[in-house]
């Protein structure tokens, strides 16, 4: 790891913690105790607030604002991967959330970097959703977000076909498939179902409040054992 980055690391540390000692920031880092001294010093002399208290470790002073942006080159990959996952496996809103990000980050990051945001050798396949899919997902999310039923004629693998009314809670990407779990009013119990089995999905403009027992926690605890 280069020294700049390792500094900019520790001062995200201590951002992001309330106090914390140099043992700490050593194991974090995978460095030595001396080196996050001297580096801890060299900080402090170039303005920022970094203050020490005996036995207890290093906090920043409060106002203090971090620097602008700064990523290693597997950063930005990490970053340009998941933004190209976003464009091909989303909604139109979130792919254009992808791309202005990166374009942002195109304009903080230097010159020698850009061209991380160029590789192509990470290739996304664009499956394209079946049927309404990607008008759902969006719908749906802006659903769970505000905490809105929604309501929609869902047809299952058999042909059977019904109208639900959900509080729609997560959604899970299978790989060519999404799906939303949501607390069903007409089964009163957890279900989920498959965005490109749905039709007709409306916002039904009812909001509804988390139930013990009916949130999303209570369906990962009930189906993953947590």
């Amino acid at each position: 790891m280069r020294r700049a980055d390792r500094l900019f690391q520790i001062i995200q540390h201590l951002h992001h913690q309330r106090i914390i000692t140099a043992q700490a920031l050593a194991e974090a880092l995978e460095v030595s105790t001396r080196t996050i001294y001297r580096d801890i010093q060299d900080l402090s002399l170039s303005g920022v607030p970094i203050t020490s208290e005996t036995g207890q470790g290093y906090r920043l002073m409060r106002g203090f604002q971090l620097p602008p942006l700064m990523f290693t080159a597997e950063e930005l990959e990490a970053l340009l991967l998941g933004a190209r996952m976003v464009r091909a496996w989303t909604d139109k809103g979130l792919a254009k959330a992808a791309n202005q990000a990166l374009q942002k980050i195109q304009h903080i990051i230097p010159e020698r970097l850009k061209p991380e945001l160029e590789r192509e050798d990470m290739i996304v396949p664009d499956f394209p959703m079946q049927g309404l899919a990607g008008d759902q997902l969006m719908l749906i999310r802006k659903a769970i977000k505000n905490r809105q039923k929604v309501r929609f004629n869902y047809t299952r693998e058999d042909k059977q076909s019904s109208v639900r009314s959900i509080h729609p809670l997560g959604l899970f990407y299978w790989g060519k498939v999404w799906t939303v779990v949501g607390w069903c009013e007409l089964r009163d119990s957890f279900r989920h179902f498959r965005l490109d089995r749905m039709d007709e999905l409306k916002n039904s403009g009812q909001y509804f409040d988390f139930t013990q027992g009916q949130t999303l926690q209570d369906y990962l605890g009930n189906e993953c054992g947590l």
